[in-house]
């Protein structure tokens, strides 16, 4: 559907070894092939990752779109690309549509088919960087899971790429697409709580464990490139996802690896990535970062995993904002100003079933500390935010494709967000302040947190390694 740079694409293909390579393609037969239902008319994606977080929120996000059709879905676990499979077809026959959806256990080998106009990226978060950047090297559409990135370096080079080829993006920062996000940040910075000073963040936190005994590598999956850039490791049932026999075993729980460093840097980036976005967006600091961090954690000493546990970080922005985040914090994010405070929160709302709830229950999603602060409409010269089509994230991205006009997020603002949060894992990882430059994006006189910025890359993965 979507034209792609056919010299950028075959420039790759060639580099990567990959040109000439048959690959068969489903054919898509919806009920009706005229008009609007016309199989031309569709965007065509590609799956990449079908674990807990694409089979429960992106492939649902995308299968629910009339405007795309998921044809083809790629995993390292084959049972996982067998589930999603049968997960897509079953949807598309229910609904009179006959698709046979495509499989891949390598990203490589399925984004090169032409007809794929654009990729959902679910997979662990050391696995972000590169196949969004061969995605858009080869005229593809992207959506990818948040934290962006596992690194600085990694952030800006995603960034830069997928602006240089013009791509429409959106990372899964689906509280941008929450109604009550949207109208904290409008009233923030329209004024309501009158000079901001001060935004509070509650994250939740990981616990230590996770067994350390090696174990076979089941026939299903694929551990060396699961591994990808980073350090061979003996493979444990609690360093990746799980295996078993039925959906819920396989699917049921968070997997272990969101609690290695190696794969995940924490809760700091995992959900922090969600609220510091926020707090990006009512700050109106979307394409900036702080100028100065403290932070400190407590970070396991025994078993496989190893994330940090408590911690407390506060930066400091060039608006004189100060941003403190802390696990004893409730989970959300409160504005706090001169006239009074905003606080927004996804309350109850688990976006999976494994998803940690706000302490002491339900709580309300939107509060201030006067109703008129929520009440009074917004007037003529009030800031009006970007609006997700029926508070959809996956149809915001859909829209942004069709129209070509971008998407509530950006890689840019997807990057800053992130990279916010590294730079408070690097303080508490150091347990000391450190001085930020938020344009050249390096740490004032310390070599040891700038060299943090970035991650040594096993060949042949990584960014480093990737034939360009």
């Amino acid at each position: 559907m979507i034209e792609s740079t056919n010299s950028t694409r075959r420039g790759f293909l060639k580099a990567g070894g990959l040109a000439g390579v048959a690959i068969g393609f489903p054919t898509i037969i919806p009920a009706s092939v005229l008009g609007a239902d016309a199989p031309s008319k569709k965007i065509n994606i590609l799956q990449i990752g079908c674990g807990r977080i694409g089979r429960d929120m992106d492939m649902p996000g995308i299968l629910r779109q009339d405007a795309a059709r998921l044809v083809a879905v790629c995993d390292l676990d084959s049972l996982r690309v067998a589930d999603a499979k049968t997960m897509v077809e079953d949807h598309y026959k229910k609904n009179n549509i006959s698709l046979t959806a495509a499989t891949y256990g390598d990203y490589r080998e399925a984004l090169q088919h032409p007809d794929i106009d654009a990729v959902s990226i679910s997979t662990p978060d050391h696995w972000h960087a590169e196949p969004v950047i061969a995605a858009a090297l080869l005229g593809k559409d992207i959506y990818v899971q948040k934290p962006l990135t596992m690194t600085i370096k990694e952030g800006r080079a995603v960034s830069d790429v997928v602006r240089k080829q013009n791509r429409m993006f959106q990372i899964g920062s689906q509280q941008r697409s929450g109604a009550q996000f949207r109208i904290a940040c409008e009233m923030v910075r329209s004024g309501r709580i009158g000079k901001l000073h001060t935004v509070r963040i509650g994250l939740p936190s990981d616990p230590s464990g996770g067994s350390t005994q090696e174990i076979p590598v089941p026939p299903n999956f694929n551990y060396e490139m699961w591994l990808g850039s980073t350090p061979l490791a003996p493979y444990t049932a609690d360093r990746t996802h799980a295996q078993g026999p039925d959906l819920k075993s396989r699917y049921g729980s968070r997997p272990g690896w969101l609690r290695i460093e190696d794969y995940c840097l924490g809760m700091i980036t995992g959900w922090g990535s969600h609220h510091v976005d926020i707090a990006h967006w009512g700050m109106n600091t979307e394409h900036t970062g702080p100028i100065s961090i403290e932070g400190n954690a407590e970070f396991p000493k025994t078993g496989l995993w190893n994330v940090h546990g408590p911690y407390h970080i506060e930066m400091k922005y060039a608006n004189d904002v100060t941003v403190i985040i802390d696990h004893k914090f409730p989970n959300g994010i409160r504005f706090e100003g001169s006239d009074g405070w905003i606080f927004v929160t996804r309350g109850a709302e688990r976006i999976t079933a494994s998803d940690p709830i706000p302490k002491g229950g339900a709580s309300k999603s939107l509060q201030a500390s006067k109703p008129e602060i929520l009440t009074t409409p917004l007037g003529a010269g009030d800031v009006r935010l970007h609006e997700s089509p029926k508070g959809d994230h996956h149809l915001d991205w859909i829209t942004s494709i069709q129209t070509r006009k971008p998407a509530v997020t950006s890689a840019e603002v997807a990057h800053r967000s992130t990279s916010a949060c590294m730079i408070g894992w690097i303080s508490m990882k150091l347990g000391r302040k450190l001085t930020w430059d938020p344009q050249k994006e390096e740490f004032i006189g310390d070599d040891t947190a700038n060299s943090m910025r970035s991650r040594a890359q096993r060949v042949p993965y990584g960014i480093d390694n990737m034939k360009k």
